[in-house]
């Protein structure tokens, strides 16, 4: 079981803000640290799982509104560290996906000081479990394409936020799009996604606040735009959120509900009671043990 070490450091993902997102070992990790270092996007329902004993500071930085530089980020780390603690870096969502991850490890290697990386649930992930939509249906998206809506500063900016055409057959999450959807829209536009596809934006995703719109591309900028943490997702995977109330009969009767007769006796082994089954039941390949299933309680 994993504790928290003294003098390391832990880039820990707090998913998207559901505690009960967290993984074990995230878990484990709060409850034996000494200091806290954390996103303003991680809500206090996360951060009371911190041990009585850790001091917590906010390290956030938002839409433009810095608290705490980057570098003074590294030093509280550094510092933390090297003076015995235990010291949690925690970041929304999964720390290795706009987290920032690249340039902390960094000065930690830099500095000599031990880290480690725990995964979290990054926004795309449970964005496409609260629209019950899988970000790579086979049928009409072969690709993921992971973007932001935000660079970092640079001498030349970057126009688009893709250079060049993108592929028709993916989805796209776009991190931080930003309140200017007209301007996506356009950089969007200009990379080859045609006027008609699909756009989802999703916001305080796992939140009790969480709540989506969807459009066309075409009419993007007309979508209402929050302050409050924002995932826009493009692509045909989508198409049932914008159909869904104008031909519900036919996207109700999907295949899972009306099973062929090949599956049909798939079905009957997984739904007979497993005290009428075999020791060992062998359907298509698939071995099911009841004695390795848990007890009802």
């Amino acid at each position: 079981m994993t504790t928290a070490e003294a003098g390391k450091v832990y880039l820990v993902g707090a998913g998207p803000g559901d505690p009960d997102l967290l993984t074990v070992k995230a878990v484990r990790l709060l409850a034996g640290a000494g200091v806290v270092l954390h996103d303003d996007l991680v809500p206090q329902s996360i951060l009371n799982l911190a041990g009585k004993q850790a001091l917590i500071i906010s390290v956030g930085k938002r839409c433009g509104r810095k608290k705490i530089t980057q570098a003074a980020i590294h030093d509280l780390m550094i510092v933390s560290a090297r003076r015995g603690q235990a010291v949690i870096r925690l970041k929304s969502g999964d720390p290795m996906v706009f987290g920032r991850a690249a340039e902390e490890i960094d000065a930690l290697r830099e500095a000599g000081v031990p880290f480690e990386v725990v995964p979290g649930v990054t926004a795309a992930s449970s964005a496409a479990a609260f629209l019950e939509t899988s970000l790579t249906d086979r049928r009409v998206s072969s690709r993921l394409i992971v973007l932001s809506g935000h660079h970092a500063a640079r001498s030349v900016p970057e126009p688009d936020l893709w250079p060049g055409t993108l592929p028709t057959d993916a989805t796209l999450a776009i991190y931080m799009p930003g309140q200017d959807l007209a301007q996506v829209a356009d950089s969007l536009t200009r990379s080859g996604i045609p006027a008609a596809m699909p756009c989802v934006a999703v916001t305080d995703v796992s939140r009790p606040a969480a709540a989506y719109t969807a459009s066309r591309l075409s009419d993007l900028s007309h979508l209402p735009t929050s302050s409050a943490p924002t995932l826009l997702l493009v692509g045909h995977v989508f198409e049932a959120l914008l159909t869904r109330g104008i031909d519900t009969e036919q996207t109700s009767r999907g295949g899972a509900l009306f099973p062929s007769a090949t599956h049909r006796p798939l079905l009957r082994a997984l739904l007979s009671p497993l005290s009428s089954r075999p020791e060992r039941s062998v359907v298509e390949g698939s071995a099911v043990r009841p004695s390795a299933l848990p007890n009802s309680s």
